[in-house]
């Protein structure tokens, strides 16, 4: 099936960024017309491009023409400077291609703390502009990866009302992965044509439901973005409250959910790809709460890489969670549907041997029961392997 999606064009060329020869730079046009969504970091030290970004997406009334992402260099923590960098990489691409600066969205991620030449992007800019073509989307996976392993690219082809449209996306993010949208980026794009609200009532849910549930490390990244844009260039018209916007929405979900999955199963030094899911909670809150605590906890990930079920870090996961007057003996846990602790301690049915069965799989499913409500939740994560901390100590060298 084909990923291009009428109206864009992507461009990729090599600026030299971190490393020579070595594709690190993107250029997402889109067709006149075209609407953008995006949701950015809640991080407080947002990187310059973020805002940036951010201003320019207000001022062009939400229709940019073009997208510009550099891999290699964060452009955060780098004060006044790094404002000036991202805005002189605007400016230039505003030149070449006559439209005004706001027109274009920058996009950075790598190192932080560490100047972005703006002469370097400026430079390879001909080179990404004569490259643009629909068919770019595979080449541009590769480009925006950074500590990433493999391209993440997800597309497919909606039929509403007997006609088609494509959503097509690509993402990078290995490390630094805990979104809280609004180092992930994320770039979607589809021919339908749907208007601005709408579209960032669909991009606010699918990315809650989708990049907002990954953690692979804990740390949110200065850099986090997600766009969604609308081309309109399959004439196809996409309006709230209609069932075509209610199947867009699913299709839209589902995509991102998959370009999700596709970072946590690439996440740092990772062996194991783990669905931790919470049920019976009071609230969705506390099972994220839950959740995430598990997720996080070193020593759970620990031992999920050395493939040992040492339930008893799950239980004082749980426990330290911080959830008022939990029911200790109310509290099931099941690994890969194996019930290894119920009433506040190991099942009875439970065996070692059925233990070390569940953990020798790469795909782990984490399922938490606290009965105390009929709220639930999901979270994917990672195990923590040597590798993780390797990649992460050699990560400036």
């Amino acid at each position: 099936m084909s990923t291009a999606v009428a109206g864009v064009q992507l461009g990729v060329a090599q600026a030299g960024i971190k490393k020579a020869n070595h594709d690190d730079l993107v250029v997402i046009a889109l067709a006149p017309g075209t609407r953008t969504s995006a949701l950015f970091t809640r991080n407080a030290f947002r990187a310059a491009p973020v805002q940036l970004a951010e201003a320019h997406l207000a001022a062009a009334q939400a229709q940019p023409r073009y997208l510009l992402i550099n891999t290699g260099n964060a452009n955060a923590g780098t004060g006044e400077a790094g404002f000036q960098s991202a805005r002189e990489c605007c400016a230039a691409l505003a030149r070449l291609t006559d439209t005004s600066a706001p027109a274009v969205l920058p996009f950075s991620t790598g190192v932080i703390g560490e100047p972005l030449s703006a002469e370097q992007i400026s430079a390879a800019l001909p080179a990404a502009l004569g490259d643009l073509c629909d068919t770019g989307w595979e080449r541009a996976a590769g480009a925006i990866l950074t500590t990433d392993t493999r391209a993440k690219l997800r597309s497919v082809e909606v039929e509403l009302d007997g006609q088609h449209c494509t959503i097509t996306g690509i993402a990078k993010g290995a490390g630094m992965i805990c979104p809280n949208m609004a180092t992930m980026l994320a770039f979607v794009a589809t021919d339908a044509a749907i208007e601005v609200p709408l579209l960032g009532e669909l991009l606010s849910a699918a990315v809650q439901a989708s990049f907002n549930r990954i953690t692979v490390d804990g740390d949110t990244s200065t850099n986090d973005a997600v766009t969604l844009s609308a081309t309109g260039q399959s004439g196809i018209e996409v309006t709230a409250g209609s069932e075509q916007a209610e199947h867009f929405a699913q299709s839209l979900t589902t995509l991102m959910i998959e370009l999700a999955q596709d970072i946590v199963r690439d996440g740092e030094g990772a062996s194991k790809f783990v669905e931790i899911r919470v049920t019976g909670g009071e609230s969705e809150a506390a099972c994220d709460q839950v959740a995430r605590t598990v997720a996080h906890s070193p020593l759970v990930k620990t031992a999920l890489f050395a493939s040992d079920p040492n339930w008893g870090r799950i239980l004082a996961a749980i426990g330290r969670a911080g959830l008022e007057d939990l029911d200790t003996d109310a509290v099931s846990i099941h690994l890969n549907g194996v019930l290894i602790a119920e009433h506040g301690a190991r099942a009875a049915s439970y065996t070692e041997e059925k233990g070390q069965e569940a953990m020798a799989s790469g795909d782990l499913l984490i399922e938490i029961a606290l009965d105390r409500g009929d709220a639930a939740t999901v979270i994917w994560t990672t195990d923590l392997s040597y590798d993780y901390v390797r990649i992460n100590a050699e990560y400036r060298t």
